[in-house]
């Protein structure tokens, strides 16, 4: 019996090898920004094609934005453009055709790594109007897109397009989407023809999934919250289930089972659209359990009836400062925060690779939305713009969460319809602004249609980065660890800096009012050897063995030392397929520890060449026990 299975065996551990050699190839190591800035500073860097309605990072080079129809200057198959990419390295543009009218879409990628961008509004002509024919023809040449899902396959060559797919949605206005454990996507909400705000006879207070697995489900937190449960505000969480917020009320949706569990009301203020609050699901650690803890920043005090009564004037009505936590798989009541330095609506929470959230853009005064009412502010429904930026630090001690210290204003309101992202560099890219119902630069607008699109320099963004070696093109939900080397230059010339490393995944997610759908920020587990001559090595474990933490798909991992990032590299987190994911075994970490280098240098090629994976012991162990227990099981049974 031990003749027979040995070759077997042998064939099981080359097998497991061959495939972990395919997969997991490392990448050339990250260099270093391309361009100084002025730190914790704003530095307008050109003007966008199209407003950046809705705005997100495709790949290492290429940043996609994403308008409403409107009469751009931009054009492209003899209509205005009101889509577009923006290449970072060269800071050029080229136009792009999203088909039909994206205004007010969702996005979010799915585990393949394909964007998706659903709903819309109807076709429009000159200042929004209904355009006479809803398939297309003058002057705007933009189909209806409330049905449409475009998908777009980002690639650095210039040349990846939009395209529909033939499967419709429902239709949709302000449509929310999540992606979920299995890569797949569920859209949820909206409306059917829009407004400031929903009512009964337009609602669609459903959910669906992409692809498609059946008709849609009716929703009861969405059905019971008119009139501001647009854009509903949803999570995909360690526990499977979805974290739903729509106007005052909160569930926790089983989407499995269509069951949906009441929670606690939210305290203080509406946080969805059009109050529009800050939101970040905070960094999932081991320290943490990979526990999710939402934060509510900002948005208004709104309730149901006042958001259409006559006597409502809009931008006279000032934002919240309120912060609240949510830790839905733990409790289902919210607990509170320090508030904001400043009322904020409209305000976009980016995670920066240190694990802080940069808070920009937004108002003091108002909501999001616009229309031709005599007291809106030109067309917008907010005033008093917000320039100056913020940062809080979720572990910084109660009290001492905010600060503002030493960051610069920016010079451009950013009002509706702004966005913001951040880039590989560790910039944030801010761009946007457009409460108009058509484009509109007249000078005597006080916030007209914006194209100028800044970058944000952070306090870190002119060190010299780290340049670790030995990062995966790919990693697993469990499996075994991988090493990542990094040099005296990377530890600034002392390997005490060790102690303060972090390697993180960031999906910087599908920015547009005010949200970042899918945005995540996980830190991996790591243990390191360092050595006398400042070099180290990260001893690193691939993600928890639970998909719902992070969903498949693209994602940028960072290595941090001392709080200074390196630049983002693009990887793919799971099999990078949709469907379910495999769950490895999680492998042993080996102990941190200082060690003396014989003959004074290191040996840091045991990773192997540029895109090769050599497999380091932690590989050959992992795939030796996996081996051990298939067989041991086999002997057991014989």
């Amino acid at each position: 019996m031990q003749d027979l299975l040995r070759p077997l065996a042998t064939l099981c551990l080359s097998a497991v090898l061959i495939g972990l050699t395919n997969a997991q190839t490392v990448l050339p190591p990250p260099g270093q920004p391309k361009r100084k800035g002025t730190i914790n500073s704003f530095e307008i860097i050109g003007d966008s094609l199209v407003s950046a309605q809705q705005l997100f990072v495709g790949t290492p080079d290429k940043v996609y934005f994403v308008d409403k129809v409107e009469n751009n200057p931009a054009r492209i198959n003899g209509h205005p453009a009101w889509a577009s990419e923006w290449a970072l390295e060269a800071n050029s543009q080229r136009p792009m055709d999203a088909i039909t009218n994206s205004f007010c879409a969702g996005g979010n990628v799915l585990g393949n790594g394909t964007w998706m961008n659903v709903g819309g509004n109807q076709a429009v002509t000159y200042g929004g109007a209904a355009a006479p024919s809803q398939t297309g023809g003058g002057p705007y040449d933009d189909p209806d897109g409330r049905k449409s899902i475009r998908l777009l396959d980002p690639t650095d060559d210039g040349k990846c397009e939009w395209v529909l797919s033939p499967h419709d949605s429902d239709q949709r206005w302000y449509p929310t989407l999540e992606t979920l454990e299995d890569g797949t996507m569920i859209i949820l909400g909206g409306c059917r023809w829009g407004g400031y705000v929903n009512n009964a006879e337009q609602d669609n207070p459903t959910y669906e999934f992409f692809p498609s697995r059946g008709s849609p489900i009716t929703s009861t937190i969405l059905s019971t919250t008119l009139p501001a449960n647009l854009f509903p505000l949803t999570w995909l969480l360690p526990s499977g289930k979805l974290l739903l917020q729509s106007n005052w009320a909160t569930a926790l949706l089983d989407y499995h089972t269509s069951e949906e569990t009441p929670l606690d009301n939210m305290p203080d203020a509406v946080r969805v659209y059009p109050a529009s609050a800050g939101t970040a699901m905070l960094p999932l650690t081991a320290a943490n359990n990979w526990t999710a803890t939402i934060l509510f920043c900002g948005g208004s005090n709104i309730q149901p009836k006042r958001w259409t009564s006559p006597s409502f004037i809009v931008p006279t009505y000032g934002a919240s400062t309120s912060c609240v936590t949510l830790t839905p798989d733990v409790s289902g009541s919210y607990s509170q925060d320090d508030p904001l330095p400043e009322p904020r609506t409209m305000v976009s929470f980016v995670f920066l690779p240190t694990g802080k959230i940069f808070a920009v853009n937004g108002a003091r005064m108002g909501t999001a939305g616009y229309g031709n009412d005599s007291w809106a502010i030109g067309q917008s429904y907010a005033d008093d713009p917000v320039l100056t930026p913020a940062i809080y630090d979720p572990n910084a001690p109660a009290g001492q969460r905010w600060s503002q210290d030493g960051l610069k204003a920016s010079t451009v309101p950013r009002m509706y319809h702004s966005a913001a992202t951040l880039l590989p560099d560790g910039s944030v890219m801010v761009s946007g602004s457009n409460p108009n119902s058509d484009y509109n630069v007249e000078p005597k607008i006080k916030y007209p249609t914006e194209y100028r699109t800044e970058l944000f320099y952070p306090s870190y963004y002119n060190e010299r980065r780290p340049q670790p070696k030995g990062l995966l093109s790919q990693l697993s939900y469990g499996g075994p660890t991988f090493d990542i080397q990094l040099d005296s230059d990377d530890l600034f010339g002392n390997v005490s800096n060790v102690n303060n490393t972090r390697v993180v995944i960031i999906r910087t997610g599908f920015s547009t009012h005010a949200m970042s759908m899918g945005q995540r920020y996980l830190e991996l587990e790591h243990s390191y050897t360092g050595y006398d001559n400042n070099t180290a090595t990260l001893h690193v474990r691939q993600l928890p063995p639970n998909p719902a933490i992070l969903a498949p798909g693209p994602a940028f991992i960072f290595v941090v030392v001392n709080d200074v990032p390196s630049v983002g590299v693009l990887v793919m987190i799971g099999s990078g397929k949709l469907g379910k994911q495999e769950i490895l075994a999680v492998a042993d970490l080996p102990s941190s520890s200082l060690v003396q280098v014989p003959g004074g240098s290191a040996d840091l090629s045991h990773n192997g060449a540029l895109g090769v994976r050599v497999l380091g012991s932690s590989v050959w162990h992992w795939a030796l026990w996996t081996c051990t227990v298939v067989f041991g099981g086999m002997i057991v049974g014989w």
